[in-house]
C-alpha cells in the first residue's frame, strides 16, 4: 500500500496539472460514472492529501470533493493530451488540454461532500506532512497507550500516513526497540521521531521514492552495492531480513506484527 508521502505526491500532481481548469471527467469502468456526468466540465479547484486519503476539490468551495484511497491495488498513471483509448479498468479518468490521469483498482473513489470529507478527517491522526498538524493529538495517544509503538505508528486513528516502510526505519534511527510500548517512549523521543518523519517524507514527495539512510551510509561511502528494491532508495532495515546492518553489522530481524512484516537490529534497537 503506498504510504503517505506518495499521496502528497499525486495532490501536487493534480493541481500541477489540472487545478483552476476545467476538466473532463469520466469512468470508462463505469462504477463512478454518475458522479463523473455531475463533475464533468467543472473547473478543478485543488487536490490535498492527508495520511493515505486524496481529496479532488471542484469548483462550488467546500462541496464537492472526490474521495480517493489507493489500498493496496490502487493505481494512478498520467500522460500527456491526447489521452490514448481508456481501457475498461479505468475508474476514473481526469482530461484537459494538455493532460490526462488514470485512476485503476482503488479500495475508495467517492463522491463525497465537505461535511462528509471533514467526517474522514475527523478519523485520522496528525499527518507529518501537513502544515499545522500537530504531534502533540498524536502523542496524547501514544503516552497513555499499552500497545507498541511499531503497531501504534500504523495506526492511522494515531499518525496518518506512516506505513511499514517508515515505521521500520524511523524507529531504528531513532534506536527504539519496536516491542516498546507507547506509554514507555519519552517526549523528546517522539518529537524526534515527528521531526524525521516529516524531513524523511518530504524528501518522498520531491524525490518519489523512499531514501532513509544517512550520508555517511551510503552505497559509496561503505563500498556496498546499491540496494535493489521496488520500494525505492536505500534503507537500513526494511526488507533486510538476516543481512548485517549497515552500522553495526548485526543480522537484521524480521517478525509478524498485526499482519505485517516487522524489521528491526537487535544491535541498534536493543530492548
Amino acid at each position: 500500500m503506498p504510504e503517505g508521502h506518495t499521496i502528497h505526491r499525486l495532490a501536487q500532481d493534480h493541481t500541477e496539472r489540472f487545478a483552476a481548469r476545467a476538466v473532463r471527467v469520466s469512468s470508462p469502468q463505469g462504477r463512478f460514472a454518475e458522479s463523473a456526468a455531475l463533475l464533468d466540465g467543472r473547473d478543478l479547484a485543488g487536490a490535498e492529501a492527508h495520511g493515505k486519503h486524496l481529496f479532488l476539490g471542484f469548483d462550488t468551495p467546500g462541496e464537492d470533493w472526490i474521495h480517493i484511497h489507493l489500498g493496496l491495488f490502487g493505481k494512478y498513471g498520467f500522460g500527456p493530451a491526447p489521452a490514448p483509448p481508456a481501457t475498461d479498468t479505468v475508474r476514473l479518468r481526469l482530461a484537459n488540454e494538455g493532460h490526462y490521469a488514470d485512476l485503476r483498482g482503488p479500495t475508495a473513489c467517492e463522491l463525497v461532500t465537505g461535511a462528509e470529507k471533514k467526517l474522514i478527517h475527523g478519523r485520522l491522526g496528525p499527518d507529518p506532512l501537513r502544515a499545522g498538524d500537530d504531534p502533540d493529538r498524536a502523542w496524547a495517544r501514544i503516552s497513555r497507550s499499552r500497545t507498541t509503538i511499531a503497531a501504534l505508528l500504523m495506526d492511522q486513528k494515531v499518525v496518518a500516513g506512516v506505513g511499514n516502510v517508515y515505521r521500520a526505519e524511523v524507529l531504528f534511527r531513532h534506536h527504539v526497540d519496536p516491542y516498546r510500548l507507547g506509554r514507555d517512549l519519552t517526549r523528546a523521543e517522539w518529537d524526534a521521531m515527528w521531526t524525521d518523519l516529516a524531513e524523511l517524507m518530504r524528501e518522498g514527495v520531491r524525490n518519489n521514492r523512499i531514501d532513509t539512510v544517512r550520508p555517511e551510509h551510503m552505497p559509496e561511502v561503505m563500498g556496498r552495492p546499491p540496494r535493489v528494491d521496488d520500494h525505492g532508495g536505500e534503507v537500513y532495515v526494511y526488507r533486510r531480513a538476516n543481512l548485517p546492518c549497515h552500522v553495526c553489522g548485526s543480522a537484521i530481524r524480521t517478525a509478524d506484527l498485526a499482519a505485517r512484516n516487522l524489521f528491526w537490529c537487535p544491535g541498534c534497537q536493543p530492548s
